[in-house]
């Protein structure tokens, strides 16, 4: 089995990412701000305290250890960071992005996966499926955020012929009991009134959390040549339905009245001029009712080869 360093990991994806890491065998160090008993007496858990721009203390846990894999999941949205994104995490996440992917590369680490999202890529035009190798063009402080932490680590291990990379971009994410995202598809961004648009038949492509750490399991177990490399779409087999989430809330959790609106009123005039508002660039959650009914997806083909997305609204946990 192997010694994986996870950063960020006593986070809420790091906190299920751990876990399954540990239930495989393998040996988890767990990097964070501060400590989580989500797996805290677990054996073959360790857990170092380290902020992401701590280099020397990043340092002396790559010489404590000796690690096979890294999974980056600090500076990550839902993880340890808020859903408001602005100068203050983007320098944070710079900093990090300086010194681990060149520490990683000078302990000849075997397989190292960065965990970035979705809203790197440019604003569909159509309905087809988003490709890994479509064209990026992120607008959010988000994406613009994992965008440059995408391209320092294609800098900085182009330098090694060994390293087995992983760049999994994965949209907003949900579990059981994490419900924040789900919320944000059903909620109107400026008055905060909860709303199904006709009788919600429209979807948005998420991620349960759990194909989040099943994709970084199956990854790294099977992830055995070069050939692995690369981006990889991460998210459910099919989209998340507006009524779905309202049947889910009901269900599982408390929901207040929601409106039915047969109207979405004026689309955003941004979509005219071109122009991004503040709110959009700053929060992960906003939701553009211009977009609204686009159905737009990301094609997992690719990472579906080596994980079945097995987690969706109806069976998560």
């Amino acid at each position: 089995m192997a010694t994986v360093l996870i950063t960020g990991g006593c986070g809420m994806i790091g906190d299920k990412v751990c876990s399954g890491l540990l239930k495989k065998g393998n040996t988890v160090i767990a990097v964070d701000t501060k400590p989580s008993d989500y797996n805290a007496q677990k054996e073959n858990f360790f857990f170092r305290q380290a902020a992401p721009n701590e280099k020397g203390k990043y340092g002396d846990i790559f010489d404590e250890f000796e690690i096979d894999y890294v999974v980056h999941l600090a500076c990550t949205v839902d993880n340890d960071l808020g859903p408001i994104v602005d100068k203050a995490e983007i320098d944070m996440s710079a900093a990090c992005d300086k010194f681990l992917y060149k520490l990683a590369v000078g302990k000849n680490i075997k397989k190292f996966i960065l965990v970035s999202t979705t809203q790197v890529y440019k604003q569909p035009e159509n309905r087809e499926p988003v490709r890994e190798d479509d064209p990026k063009r992120p607008i959010t402080n988000y994406g613009k955020l994992k965008s440059e932490a995408e391209r320092a680590f294609a800098a900085d291990v182009a330098r090694t012929k060994t390293m087995i990379c992983c760049i999994m971009r994965i949209p907003a994410v949900y579990s059981l009991d994490f419900t924040d995202n789900l919320m944000s598809r059903i909620t109107d961004p400026k008055d905060k009134t909860l709303f199904v648009y006709r009788t919600g038949e429209y979807g948005f492509h998420m991620c349960c959390v759990h194909n989040v750490s099943d994709f970084i399991i199956c990854f790294l177990r099977q992830a055995d040549e070069l050939t692995y490399t690369g981006n990889y779409n991460v998210a459910d087999a099919s989209l998340v339905m507006a009524s779905e989430i309202i049947t889910f809330m009901k269900e599982n959790h408390r929901l207040g009245p929601v409106l039915q609106r047969n109207s979405i009123g004026n689309v955003l005039l941004k979509r005219v001029f071109g122009s991004v508002t503040p709110q959009e660039r700053t929060d992960y959650r906003f939701l553009d009712f211009a977009t609204l009914d686009k159905n737009f997806m990301f094609d997992t083909s690719k990472a579906a080869r080596l994980c079945p997305f097995r987690w969706n609204i109806k069976n998560t946990k």
